[in-house]
Formats: C-alpha cells, sequence, structure tokens
C-alpha cells in the first residue's frame, strides 16, 4: 500500500522549534521520565485526553468493567491518584480537562512516591496547575455514514472553583444512526448452496451523561467526590430476506426489532491524609447502579407477506456494586515503601426474562431454563506489598488474599465460597536513563461475569445462550518479561513476553449434544508477546512526523472437552472496536499504526491509521463460530488555524472493511459427526466522514 506523505520541505523554518527535549529527573530519573506542557504544543491539544494520546510509546489503558476498583483501574493517575469511578471511562474523565490545566505528564516505571502502580508495569501521572479562573471545554461532533445518515455528538464541561471547593461538571450527548448490509449464504454438508440471505440493519438512539467531580481540604484531609449519571435508549430492526436456492423459491422474510433503555448512576467518595509523617492513608467508597430493559422480537412472514409466526423476548437486568476500600502506604523505611490495601464488596444482579411464542394461536409462555434468577456476591480482598529499591535495583514483594462467597436464587438455588492466595513479585533493573528491563510473577483471579450466570435468547442465530450457576473464577499465573528503551524524547519502543499458566480456563462448557454454557474446562497456557513503538521520522526527511506501532501475537492451548484434542481458547463473541489491544481478546494477533505529521508554523496536522486483529474463533458442542473484524484504515486533518478552534476531518473506514462470521454447525458434536451446514455472512458498515470542533476559552 503507498501512503503518501509530505516532504520537509514543505514545512517553515519555525518547525525546528519541535525538536524539544523531555525532561528527566535526575534523582528519579530510573522511575520515571517528565514531559512538560510545553513538549506538546505542536500537537495544539485541547484536553489532556490530547495530550495523554501524544506520550511516546504510551498507550492509555481505560481498564475493565470487572468488580472490584483495583482490578478495573486504568494506567492514567490524576494527582498522584486515580480517580475513585468506574463508569466514568478514563477517555471521559481526561476529555473534560483542559490542556491549560496540565502542568506536566510524568510517566512512573517504577516506585516514586507513595504511588501504588496497581499491577501496572508502566502508568502516566497529570500534574496540574493550580488556577483560580473558570474553564470552559467544549466538542461538537458530526458523523455521516454515505449508507445510513448522520450522527451527531457533543460535550461541554466548566472547571471552576467555589471557594475552596474545585469542581468540574459536565455534560455530553449522542444522537446516533447506525447500520449495515449483510450478505449471507447458507450450504449444506456437501457445501450445496441451499438458501441465500440479504439482512438490512438499521439502529437509531440516544446517549446522555452528566458528570460532576469535586475536591476540596477539610482541615489536612483531602476530600473528593465523583458522579456520574448516564441514560441510553435505542431503537432497530433487522430486515432478513431468505431466498432457498436448492430448489429454488420465492422469499420469506424475517424481521428482528429490538428496543433498549438503560440507565447508570455512580457516586465515588475517597478521603485522603497524612496520619503521620510518610504514612498516608486514603479511604474510598463506590456505589454504582445499572438498570437495563431490553425488548426483542423475531416476526416470520411467508412468501405471501403474511405474519405466520411472532416470537417476543422481555429482559429486565438490575445489577448494583458497593465497594468500601482502605490504602495505606507508608514511606518511613529507607528505601522501603509499604503498601496495604483492603476493600469489601457487595454485588447483586436480578434478572428476568419473558418469553413467548404465536403461530397464529395467541402468544404462548416458553420457559427458557435459568434465565430467571439473582445473584448475590460479598467479597473481601486485601494485599500486602514493598517495594525495596537498592541502587539500580528494584524488588517488588507483596501477598494478596481474596475470600468470596457467591449465592444464586431463582432458577438456579445455589451458594459457594471461594478463596485465593495472589502472591505476586517484580524485578526491575535499570542500568541507565532510557534503559529498563522488568520480570514480573504474580498470580491473578478473574472476575465473574454475573450475565454468565443467567440465560438468554438469541433469535437471530436461533439459539439459546445458557448460562452456568456453577462457573468459577479463572486463576492465572502471569510471568513476562518486559524491556523498554528511549532513544531521546520521542522515540521508544517497549517488547514484552508473556507466558501464562491457566486454570478453570472461562470457556463454552457443553451441556447436552446442542447446548453449551459459560464454564470452567480445564487448564490451559496462553503466550506471546506485546511491542509498543513510537518512532519520529525527522531523519527520513520527514519533519514533525512520527509513527506509533502496537502489536501483539499470542497463542493458547486447551484441551477440548468436545473432541479430547489440544486448541486454543475461545474467543468472546462481542465484536466492534479493534482498540485498545487486550489480553482477554483470543485472537492470535493485532496491530495498530498511526501516522501523523504536525506543520506547527501552519497550525496544521494530518495521519492515517491502520488497524487490524486476528480470527475470534468460539467452540461450541456443535458448532465452530469464527468472526474477523478485519482490516480497517483511516485519515484525518486538523488545525487550530481559525480563533483557536480545533477543528478535525476524519475518513473512516475508507475501504468499507466487512467484519465476517463463518458458523459450521455438525449434526451432533462438533469433530466427531458429519457436517449438517454452513453459515458464512459479510456485514459491511459503510464508510464515515466524521467532522468535529473543539475548543476551551
Amino acid at each position: 500500500m503507498f501512503i503518501p506523505v509530505l516532504p520537509a520541505g514543505a514545512q517553515g523554518a519555525s518547525d525546528q522549534s519541535t525538536m524539544r527535549q523531555a525532561e528527566s529527573v535526575a534523582d528519579d530519573s530510573a522511575q520515571y521520565v517528565r514531559y512538560p506542557a510545553e513538549f506538546f504544543k505542536r500537537y495544539q491539544p485541547n484536553t489532556a485526553l490530547d495530550m495523554i494520546r501524544q506520550v511516546p510509546g504510551f498507550q492509555l489503558d481505560e481498564g475493565d468493567e470487572n468488580r472490584g476498583f483495583a482490578s478495573s483501574a486504568g494506567n492514567v493517575l490524576i494527582a498522584d491518584r486515580r480517580p475513585s469511578a468506574k463508569q466514568d471511562a478514563l477517555s471521559e474523565i481526561l476529555a473534560r480537562i483542559p490542556a491549560s490545566r496540565v502542568r506536566r505528564i510524568e510517566i512512573i516505571r517504577g516506585q516514586v512516591r507513595d504511588i501504588d502502580l496497581q499491577g501496572q508495569s508502566v502508568v502516566a501521572n497529570l500534574v496540574l496547575r493550580d488556577a483560580d479562573e473558570a474553564a470552559v471545554q467544549w466538542t461538537a461532533a458530526v458523523r455521516y455514514n454515505i449508507d445510513f445518515g448522520v450522527t451527531k455528538e457533543g460535550a461541554a464541561s466548566l472547571s471552576n472553583a467555589w471557594g475552596n471547593i474545585k469542581f468540574n461538571a459536565g455534560i455530553d450527548f449522542r444522537d446516533f444512526i447506525r447500520g449495515d448490509f449483510t450478505p449471507q449464504s447458507i450450504r449444506d454438508g456437501d457445501s450445496n448452496l441451499v438458501e441465500s440471505r440479504f439482512d438490512l440493519g438499521d439502529f437509531d438512539g440516544s446517549r446522555g451523561a452528566l458528570n460532576v467531580n469535586a475536591s476540596t481540604l477539610l482541615g489536612e484531609t483531602l476530600l473528593r467526590v465523583n458522579s456520574r449519571f448516564a441514560g441510553e435508549t435505542r431503537d432497530g430492526n433487522r430486515l432478513s430476506t431468505r431466498t432457498p436456492r436448492n430448489p429454488v423459491g420465492l422469499p420469506t422474510i424475517e424481521q428482528f426489532p429490538d428496543t433498549f433503555d438503560s440507565t447508570e448512576l455512580e457516586i465515588g467518595i475517597d478521603a485522603e491524609r497524612e496520619l503521620k509523617t510518610g504514612l498516608v492513608g486514603k479511604a474510598i467508597m463506590l456505589f454504582i447502579d445499572n438498570d437495563l430493559d431490553d425488548d426483542s422480537a423475531q416476526r416470520s412472514f411467508d412468501t405471501d407477506g403474511v405474519l405466520v409466526r411472532e416470537r417476543v423476548s422481555n429482559t429486565s437486568t438490575e445489577s448494583s456494586e458497593a465497594i468500601a476500600r482502605l490504602e495505606v502506604n507508608w514511606s518511613g523505611w529507607m528505601n522501603h515503601v509499604l503498601q496495604a490495601n483492603a476493600e469489601v464488596a457487595f454485588n447483586t444482579l436480578d434478572n428476568t426474562l419473558r418469553q413467548t411464542d404465536d403461530t397464529g394461536a395467541g402468544p404462548m409462555p416458553v420457559d427458557v431454563p435459568g434465565a430467571n434468577s439473582r445473584v448475590e456476591e460479598r467479597r473481601v480482598d486485601v494485599v500486602l506489598k514493598d517495594t525495596w529499591t537498592r541502587g539500580r535495583m528494584e524488588y517488588e514483594f507483596g501477598l494478596g488474599a481474596e475470600v468470596s462467597r457467591i449465592r444464586q436464587t431463582g432458577d438456579a438455588e445455589l451458594e459457594r465460597k471461594f478463596t485465593f492466595l495472589k502472591p505476586q513479585a517484580a524485578l526491575t533493573y535499570t542500568p541507565r536513563a532510557g534503559q529498563q528491563t522488568q520480570l514480573r510473577l504474580a498470580r491473578e483471579v478473574s472476575q465473574l461475569d454475573f450475565t454468565d450466570f443467567v440465560s438468554a435468547t438469541v433469535f437471530e442465530d436461533d439459539d439459546l445462550a445458557l448460562g452456568n450457576p456453577n462457573l468459577r473464577p479463572e486463576t492465572t499465573w502471569r510471568l513476562q518479561l518486559g524491556h523498554e528503551r528511549r532513544f531521546g524524547p520521542d522515540s521508544v519502543v517497549v517488547a514484552t513476553v508473556f507466558h501464562d499458566w491457566v486454570s478453570d480456563v472461562e470457556d463454552l462448557l457443553p451441556l447436552t449434544p446442542d447446548f453449551e454454557a459459560p464454564g470452567n474446562i480445564g487448564s490451559g497456557t496462553r503466550w506471546g508477546v506485546d511491542f509498543e513503538g513510537t518512532v519520529p521520522l525527522d531523519t527520513m526527511g520527514l519533519r514533525g512526523a512520527k509513527i506509533d506501532i502496537n502489536a501483539r501475537w499470542q497463542n493458547s492451548s486447551v484441551t477440548d472437552p468436545v473432541t479430547g484434542l489440544e486448541r486454543e481458547f475461545s474467543a468472546d463473541r462481542d465484536g466492534g472496536k479493534l482498540f485498545p489491544l487486550e489480553y482477554q481478546v483470543e485472537n492470535e494477533y493485532a496491530i495498530t499504526v498511526d501516522f501523523r505529521q504536525d506543520f506547527e508554523s501552519s497550525r496544521i496536522a494530518w495521519g492515517w491509521d491502520v488497524r487490524a486483529r486476528g480470527e475470534r474463533p468460539s467452540f461450541k458442542v456443535n458448532e465452530v463460530d469464527i468472526a474477523d473484524d478485519g482490516t480497517e484504515f483511516n485519515i484525518f486533518v486538523e488545525t487550530t488555524r481559525w480563533l483557536g478552534v480545533k477543528t478535525n476531518l476524519a475518513a473512516e473506514n475508507i475501504f468499507d472493511a466487512a467484519e465476517t462470521r463463518a458458523r459450521t454447525i455438525y449434526v451432533g458434536e462438533r469433530g466427531l459427526s458429519a457436517i449438517d451446514s454452513m453459515e458464512y455472512r459479510r456485514r459491511k458498515r459503510g464508510f464515515r466522514i466524521n467532522l468535529t470542533v473543539s475548543g476551551n476559552f
């Protein structure tokens, strides 16, 4: 593929100013690198998020939606601490902080002050300025999909002080429309085409959120409050035209309408103070409540357009999480930092499903086993850790313990208790500034997804997604060796090899010859390599240009419970975003390449990015399901030439990449019986043009 780039001669002499140096701190250069706000000036940032995205060799990790606080934390700190929030994503928090409020960004690679890395090898820390004047950050965007229409979104936030209370209040909304074209072919076991399908998906909806965050000093105690309320509603329909091919017949129609409504509430409070010299304590309380209602249906029409069958499913899910956490850090022992954390959590999920089937005689109730249930978990998690710095070496030793009780009532009645020890150790060697090697070994315990405990209907696949009340947490011994090398302030390369020994692999467990459920299928291994790098292209004559590369290759092995043969782990069926790259996505590879070139004197930048990842296989009891997200190519140009407002014009999914899915369905058990049918689909989401304007005052 030929990608045009602009030569150095196209830029003004003032672009020499882009060769700025990141500050290194003499005492702590082994632990962190500081990038002052001036370093990011050439990128014309409006928000802290704009700045984080341009830190060399750093990739924002939003964390995940696991239960608990520490296990879901991302890799960005604000004033040495993680925000006491989970539903309020890091990217959204950073987007509400004006760039003018950021003094510098620190890339922390070891023990610095009393910061708890919480298992991360690298974190970014935002150091903010004290500002008395109000600042407003705003964004407005319009996205046009050439096949489906216009999506509109906007956001605004205010940072100010009221007396000795500093606060940030923000609001955002999105009015969206999306869809897809999906041709499908259905073949029999001998590969003869028996049916052609063409699906048209059309969905629209709105979502919005209100956030208020505040902090103040009460004596010597720093008090922070974070709150978020969000809601979403969407309606859509998938129209599937199905034409018999062997023999050829008249088409029939299947409709799959769906209506979805949800609300989210999150309130977090934390208080921090120095208890005595070198001893800092922090208490965190967090409450989250999510409610959603999903009404879906399948309507079948014959060749004359007459409705012959209607299936309806009404699902209501209420979930909540309450967390109380205490963190204590002591640095009074020379060259040591001791950290002790204790967390207590109570989690619930209430799920109800009502399904009916009407073939002309009126709606008849359908029993879906395991769909109406309540799940509760009480969990205690404690960690004690010491970080010892000795010259160029840093030793980290810790021991954690987790005790939990999970109780399920309703369609399934079961109560279980779990106890896990979680040791961890890391050795970090920094021979000189700009080089660091780390060896890490830790035992990790996954947090169960409560939705895997309850059953659901999948009309589009004519299938049931059964729940499993006997699901156990997956445990992993993870060994990783990483090396970081910096070549000046703008260039960095990080390579990490890893090997995981996994017990109680969470996969798909056969229940009957036709159905499976999420379950534990035994022990397995996962291994691979991660690579991250930022390379300036000035030496190639492309002044102000750089390439960011993030890549992962991995493989895995587990004994298949159906065939008894070795195979890779099943992947999550959910597709969508190709980024960020996560170990949890069980595919062979993932790669993103981002090119950017800034013309600082002209206040113009342009760039492109390519995103791709490997197939995502899923191994069911009588089926192999393989999804492939394809390769996406995007390009953008942005400027701040007019009134200081940043204008970004992007062309997304230029080549109209398609998501494919191949299903091979067997007569009986997969691999042990003949093939019954094969389905192949190619879902295209369309080429998009996105215009975004943003600014602050």
